[in-house]
């Protein structure tokens, strides 16, 4: 067995928490989670995932309002039944079958 090694790092706290019940439910502990990524980076020879920037950035703010504006489009749609809704649905189900 090789020798082992401590590693450890500063998370959120809140972070941490979300993560190790992601990986609870996929079956095992935050260390086991970390030697994967350790291991897979070692296989691909790097970051185990794409990094790159995202192609358009918007702030906060501007978010906020697009938010807002489509609430405001949307307050003029007029209510649908369920029924409704999935007889659209039938219907664009029908088409595509053609």
């Amino acid at each position: 067995m090789a020798e082992q090694v401590l590693i450890q790092f500063r998370a959120d706290k809140a972070l941490k928490q979300e993560v190790t019940e992601i990986y609870e439910r996929l079956g095992m502990d935050l260390p086991t989670a970390f030697r994967l990524f350790m291991t897979k980076s070692k296989m691909v020879k790097g970051l185990p995932f794409e990094v790159k920037l995202p192609e358009q950035t918007i702030t906060r703010t501007e978010a906020k309002n697009a938010f807002h504006e489509l609430r405001k489009q949307a307050a003029d749609i007029p209510e649908m039944s369920l029924d409704e809704i999935n007889a659209e649905i039938m219907a664009v189900r029908l088409e595509r079958k053609g």
